[in-house]
C-alpha cells in the first residue's frame, strides 16, 4: 500500500534515515525540520501517516499534534522521542496519537510501528468501501445454478476468480445479476480480503466523474477543502466494478485506458503517481461491439476490458433456476419481515415458472417481495402475485432448456383451448426460439419453409 508519510524531526540525521527507509518500502515520505514547517505544508498537502518528534524548538510535538488533528483529522500520528516520559505518552494519546516510539541509534522498531499503522489505514479503506458483510452470500456454492447455461458459466467464473489480474466484462440484459456476479468473482479469489468498490457510471454527473474516480488534493479546484480518495484508491488491493461502462463518455474512456495501461494515476491537483493495484470488472447491457462500430466507445479500451467476457443469460432462458431462486428469495424476505417461511402452492409455482420476466432476476425479487409483504399464512398462493403474472396465464406453450435439449412445454386447459390454438401457440414459440428465422423454425417443426408460410398466413387470416 502506497502511503503519504510526513516525518517531522529537528535532527537531520534521524529525519533523513527514517525517510530513506520508508521510501525504500514504496511510501511517499517527506521530511520536515520543525513544527512550523509542518503546519505550513498542511495548508497544501495532507498526509496519511505522520511521524512527529515530541521535543522540538519552537512549536513542540504536542502542540503540533493538536494542529494535525484539526487540519488532517484522518491522519495517523506516531510520536517520536529520545527521552520521553510516561506523562508525555499519556498526554499524546489523549490528543489522538496512535503510538509512541522511542528513538534509538539504529531506529529499531520503526518498521514494526509503521507497519501496524498501515494495517489500520488498510482497514479503514475496507470499512469505507461497499463491503456488505455478506461474503457467504457470494460463495460459489451458494449461487443458484441448475440450468446448463448457468452451470457452464459458473465453471468459467471459478477459474477466472482464482486469477486476480485479468479484467472482466459482464454482458447481459438489465436485472440479470451482473453486479452480483462481479461480487462472486471478487469474493471467491485472492482479492476477497480487499475492498469491493462498485459504481454505476450513469449515476455520477459527467463533470464530477473524474474527481470521483481519481480523487483530489486540497485546493485542486474551488470547493476542494480537503483531500478526497477516489474510487481507484479505495479499491486498492481489491476490485473496482464499473457498471454501465457503455455510458462512459469518450474523454473519461481515454483516461481510464491510461490507468489500465500504466497501472498508475494521479489525484486531481496531485504531483505523485499512485499505483493502481486492483482487478477491474465492468458491465453493460448494451451491445458494446456496435458502440465501437458507431464510434461511441473506444476500440482500444474495448480490447483492454474484454480480456474475459461473460454473458449472463436472461431468466427466461434459465427455466430450471426460477423456482430455486424463488425459494431462496422467499426465505430472505421471511427473515427480513419476521414472518414464517411459506410454501409455494402449485398455481403460484406454475405462474412463476411461466412468466417471461422482462426485468429478469430483479423483477422476480420485486414480485416476491410484494407477495411476502401481504402473505400472512403458511402458503403463498397465486392471489398474492401481481396482475402481470395472472395475465400471462393465457400462454399455452413455453420453451425451456433441459441439458443440451430445447423443449416446448404445453399446457392445455380442457374445454378452453382448441387444437387450432395449441398449434398456433407452438408455432409462435418455435419462431421465438429460432429468433424469428423462418427457415430455422421450419426445420425445427419438420416443415418446409413454404408449408410454414402457408400455416402462418392461415393463422393471420383466421379470426381470433
Amino acid at each position: 500500500m502506497n502511503t503519504v508519510v510526513f516525518v517531522v524531526d529537528d535532527e537531520q540525521v534521524i529525519r533523513t534515515a527514517i525517510v530513506k527507509r520508508l521510501v525504500r518500502q514504496g511510501h511517499f515520505a517527506t521530511g520536515y525540520e520543525s513544527g512550523e514547517v509542518l503546519l505550513q505544508e498542511l495548508e497544501h498537502k495532507l498526509p496519511e501517516l505522520v511521524l512527529l518528534d515530541l521535543k522540538m524548538p519552537g512549536i513542540s510535538g504536542l502542540d503540533a499534534l493538536k494542529h494535525v488533528r484539526q487540519l488532517a483529522p484522518s491522519a495517523i500520528v506516531i510520536m517520536l522521542t529520545a527521552y520521553g516520559t510516561v506523562q508525555d505518552a499519556v498526554e499524546a494519546m489523549k490528543l489522538g496519537a496512535y503510538d509512541f516510539l522511542i528513538k534509538t541509534v539504529d531506529l529499531e522498531g520503526v518498521e514494526a510501528v509503521v507497519a501496524r499503522a498501515i494495517e489500520i489505514l488498510k482497514l479503514r479503506r475496507r470499512l469505507e468501501s461497499e463491503l456488505d458483510g455478506q461474503t457467504n452470500r457470494y460463495h460459489l456454492s451458494n449461487v443458484e445454478a441448475h440450468s446448463r447455461a448457468m452451470k457452464q458459466l459458473l465453471e468459467q467464473v471459478r477459474e477466472v476468480a482464482e486469477n486476480p489480474k485479468p479484467t472482466v466484462m459482464l454482458l447481459g440484459e438489465t436485472g440479470t445479476g451482473k453486479e452480483f456476479l462481479a461480487r462472486v468473482i471478487h469474493h471467491n479469489g485472492p482479492r476477497a480480503a480487499g475492498p469491493f468498490v462498485g459504481v454505476n457510471c450513469t449515476a455520477i454527473p459527467k463533470d464530477l466523474f473524474e474527481s470521483e474516480l481519481f480523487g483530489y488534493e486540497r485546493g485542486a479546484f474551488t470547493g476542494a477543502n480537503q483531500r478526497k480518495l477516489g474510487l481507484l484508491e479505495k479499491a486498492e488491493g481489491g476490485t473496482l466494478f464499473l457498471d454501465e461502462i457503455g455510458d462512459l463518455d469518450l474523454t473519461m474512456q481515454a483516461k481510464l485506458l491510461r490507468v489500465i495501461q500504466e497501472r498508475s494515476f494521479r489525484r486531481l491537483g496531485g504531483t505523485d503517481d499512485l499505483g493502481a493495484d486492483f482487478r477491474l470488472i465492468t458491465a453493460t447491457n448494451r451491445e458494446i461491439k456496435k458502440e465501437v462500430e458507431r464510434g461511441t466507445f473506444r476500440e482500444d479500451l474495448y480490447f483492454r476490458l474484454n480480456v474475459v467476457a461473460f454473458e449472463i443469460p436472461p431468466l427466461r432462458k434459465r427455466f430450471e433456476d426460477i423456482i430455486p431462486l424463488c425459494r431462496k428469495t422467499i426465505v430472505r424476505f421471511a427473515l427480513e419481515f419476521g414472518k414464517p417461511v411459506p410454501e409455494l402452492d402449485s398455481e403460484a409455482r406454475a405462474m412463476l415458472e411461466r412468466y417471461q420476466y422482462p426485468g429478469n432476476i430483479r423483477e422476480l425479487e420485486n414480485t416476491l417481495e410484494r407477495a411476502m409483504i401481504f402473505c400472512s399464512g403458511q402458503t403463498l398462493t397465486a392471489n398474492y402475485l401481481p396482475r402481470e403474472l395472472h395475465e400471462h396465464v393465457g400462454q399455452t406453450t413455453m420453451s425451456v432448456s433441459q441439458g443440451d435439449d430445447r423443449l416446448i412445454r404445453i399446457e392445455m386447459q380442457v374445454g378452453k383451448h382448441t387444437l387450432e390454438r395449441i398449434e398456433e401457440s407452438i408455432i409462435e414459440e418455435v419462431l421465438r426460439v429460432a429468433d424469428y428465422n423462418k427457415s430455422l423454425a421450419a426445420k425445427y417443426l419438420g416443415l418446409t419453409r413454404f408449408s410454414l408460410d402457408r400455416r402462418l398466413k392461415k393463422l393471420t387470416d383466421s379470426p381470433r
